[in-house]
């Protein structure tokens, strides 16, 4: 039961928020919205889910044209990052509410909501009415809800976001597993680089109201297609900088330069633009090849493990990401080591360079 947007758009007197998109998503498989917030996300979602109506385009399930058909008439689950539940319902009656509007059996229902409960650790809160929960809690209750019904789409939007931080852990492991065995199309979306790398399945990189770039999470992480994908997926942001090819040299103004990468070879001298994660720019060397890059400082966030140093380079701000504490001087000119053998090279026009 693929679900396939085909041209899908919206627009909303001048304002477009969703350009004209193509994207198929396998019965069976988890799938990621990874972009900022007012990327279009929730609104691809309703589009997605019937809730609202495409300007232009159409959304096909299982073959067949769904676009005007009500969400009423859909067999569809969407959990919101703000939670909402029956008040009068006890928790187990709030689960249970959608296996009651299908006529399911008692005893099936019983199972299903046992299961949904234990998962999401709300098995001994089934008595209780959502007022007498905490606010993670009933997060918890409405995600239960949604997923406790067997449907042939489940929309999760940024349904982690107002939980601890052990649940949201634990739950980024146990989603995927969930809807393993299940014949369904399930769409998370989140503003979380990392979220998407520890769930896995598919991406959809997303920039204003565009998707930029859509495969396995893993693949789009180390592969972006372009330099706008390349941002989206990275936290902190990725390092960019234009630089000139010359000859078998690369140069970044006169703050660095180092030899010319194999994805340069044959290609003509002139500007690039590169990408370097964070976590590839470091305070001390490691190896003989890191390349010396020099800035001013500007902010520095030391915690009990990490070091984030934001530092000027010609015309635009780097972040160094390190292991450890490295302290430095708001203002002072502090030396950093890039690993530019990890960079990205990109075309003028942003296309990623492929040897």
């Amino acid at each position: 039961m693929a679900l396939e947007l085909k041209q899908i758009e919206k627009v909303v007197g001048r304002d477009v928020h969703i350009h004209p998109t193509d994207l198929v998503l396998e019965p069976g498989s988890f799938n990621i919205l990874l972009g900022t917030t007012l990327a279009g996300k929730t609104t691809l979602m309703q589009l997605m889910a019937g809730l609202d109506r495409p300007t232009g385009g159409s959304v096909h399930f299982n073959g067949a044209d769904v676009t005007g058909k009500r969400v009423q008439d859909r067999n569809v689950s969407m959990v919101y990052q703000q939670f909402i539940n029956y008040p009068n319902f006890s928790v187990f009656e709030n689960i249970a509410s959608p296996l009651r509007v299908a006529k399911l059996p008692e005893t099936e229902i019983k199972r299903r909501v046992g299961e949904i409960a234990e998962l999401l650790k709300l098995s001994a809160m089934l008595d209780r009415k959502p007022s007498e929960l905490s606010g993670g809690q009933q997060q918890r209750t409405a995600m239960a809800r949604a997923l406790v019904k067997d449907s042939d789409l489940v929309l999760l939007d940024e349904p982690l976001a107002n939980l601890d931080f052990k649940l949201r852990e634990e739950l980024r492991e146990e989603l995927p597993k969930l809807f393993g065995d299940r014949d369904c199309v399930v769409v998370y979306a989140t503003t979380e680089p990392t979220e998407a790398l520890l769930l896995g399945g598919y991406t959809a990189t997303m920039h204003e109201g565009r998707v930029t770039q859509f495969g396995p999470t893993g693949a789009i992480y180390r592969n972006p297609k372009d330099v706008i994908s390349a941002r989206v997926f990275s936290e902190p942001p990725i390092n960019t900088a234009w630089v000139v090819k010359e000859g078998d040299r690369v140069a970044l103004g006169n703050v660095a330069a180092w030899p010319a990468p194999d994805v340069l070879a044959g290609k003509p001298d002139g500007r690039y633009q590169i990408g370097l994660r964070p976590h590839h720019v470091l305070p001390l060397r490691a190896d003989a090849a890191d390349v010396p890059v020099a800035g001013e400082v500007l902010v520095t966030e030391l915690s009990g493990s990490e070091s984030v140093v934001h530092f000027k380079v010609g015309n635009e701000t780097w972040v160094s990401l390190a292991h450890g504490i490295h302290a430095f001087d708001v203002g002072e000119t502090a030396e950093l080591f890039a690993d530019m053998r990890h960079a990205f090279y990109f075309a003028p026009d942003g296309g990623l360079l492929a040897a």
